[in-house]
């Protein structure tokens, strides 16, 4: 493994491409608003004219993506390029992988399953989660990718396991989201301290770190994007329809994606998920930091 192609340099591709780089691994980068790669270039990683471009002669293919539509539009341009593995790395829900690992399966191309966990911040320290799924005989193979984007690889089975656990995953997260926002916004309406509450919690067994960070953040009316809410409500309705899909009718999770319907409603889709919070708050609709 020498040279990776990374389709895709938004908030998550463009700190994977450095840390790739940084591995001391050939890049080559392919983005759909060119101006977006070009500061890439400064890393000493190629900007490619097209995805094609860019996968060919590399050994693997990373996507990181905004959604399945997005995905399937570039593997199309693509796929007939890539010689080496490709590692789909964006959250598209189950039956859009499926499609695509049958897509690749038709070509002949080794497909990976490799979704991540985490956001910003940890895509630009290189301590990602990555929950690689797929053909064994990529494992060796894949590991200087993974060890330059993440902190630690969790590898599941066969394609289509990644998915399904970075799903369930993200129902707790996307969850626990709300349920700060929301409890945030309850305290304030009874004219109980936010900050007091989040003392409270802190350290405690009902407590969470990541629940700290959010409603911190709630606190400041810091909307800074790790996640954009447009990406959280596409990941809600995702967990949505696999839940549905397997039998489930989950309440919580209807709740959750109509939160975030609402957040994008009121034209904050481009802010950080705890933007959540203005849905659940009556008058703070708009930024407050």
């Amino acid at each position: 493994m020498s040279s990776v192609a990374v389709l895709g340099t938004g908030i998550m591709g463009a700190p994977m491409a450095r840390n790739l780089r940084g591995a001391g691994l050939e890049v080559r980068v392919w983005n759909r608003t060119r101006e977006r790669a070009e500061a890439l270039a400064e890393d000493g990683i190629e900007v490619a004219g097209s995805p094609a471009d860019a996968a060919k002669g590399a050994d693997a293919t990373l996507t990181m993506l905004a959604d399945s539509e997005a995905v399937e539009s570039v593997a199309a341009e693509a796929l007939p390029a890539i010689g080496g593995v490709w590692i789909q790395s964006s959250t598209v829900g189950v039956d859009a992988t499926g499609r695509l690992a049958a897509t690749a399966a038709e070509r002949g191309v080794p497909f990976l399953d490799a979704p991540v966990l985490g956001t910003k911040k940890p895509a630009e320290d290189g301590k990602l989660t990555v929950l690689a799924s797929g053909p064994e005989d990529q494992r060796e193979r894949c590991a200087p990718v993974f060890d330059a984007i993440g902190a630690r690889t969790i590898w599941l089975g066969e394609a289509g396991a990644g998915t399904r656990m970075k799903l369930a995953v993200n129902s707790w997260l996307l969850a626990l989201t709300v349920a700060i926002g929301e409890s945030l916004a309850f305290a304030e309406a009874l004219g109980a301290d936010g900050a007091t509450m989040l003392d409270i919690l802190d350290g405690a067994p009902m407590g969470s770190p990541y629940a700290q960070l959010k409603g911190k953040a709630i606190l400041a009316g810091d909307f800074t994007t790790s996640l954009p809410s447009r990406l959280a409500e596409k990941d809600a309705r995702l967990i949505l329809e696999a839940a549905r899909s397997a039998g489930l009718e989950p309440e919580l999770a209807r709740a959750v994606h109509e939160r975030f319907v609402q957040t994008v409603a009121l034209d904050h889709g481009e802010d950080d998920m705890a933007a959540v919070y203005l849905a659940c708050t009556p008058g703070a609709q708009t930024r407050t930091g």
